[in-house]
């Protein structure tokens, strides 16, 4: 695989990640967190108005069209994989950024993530 492939691949999946990041932070704002009892019309107005669902949203979306690009170039099943690497981003996201508690067991399936994104890169 090429190093350009392999950058656009793992700046894909980390996007992903800080999109991720962006909507559970946008998501717990004061307006979306009174708008969640009442759920339907409220809810979908609070979070449409909140600007870290936005830049969760446009980071997805520009993410998505690196994606396309990269699916043009390489073997589906030797990219997808890689997606993989967004699961240990993101649990790091929510231990470092939210203060979010990690089991053991979590870090430990994260790990064999890991593992398996190594294992298909090298094949």
């Amino acid at each position: 695989m090429q190093a350009l492939t392999l950058t656009l691949i793992l700046a894909t999946v980390t996007a992903s990640a800080v999109a991720q990041l962006a909507l559970k932070m946008g998501m717990k704002t004061p307006a979306v967190a009174a708008a969640l009892p009442e759920g339907g019309k409220a809810l979908i107005l609070a979070a449409a108005a909140s600007p870290l669902v936005w830049t969760g949203l446009i980071i997805y979306g520009l993410s998505v069209v690196v994606w396309l690009w990269i699916l043009a170039k390489v073997d589906l099943s030797l990219a997808y994989p890689f997606v993989g690497v967004s699961f240990i981003a993101v649990m790091l996201f929510g231990i470092f950024l939210l203060g979010e508690s990690v089991t053991p067991l979590r870090i430990a399936g994260t790990f064999l993530i890991a593992v398996g994104c190594i294992l298909v890169a090298r094949s």
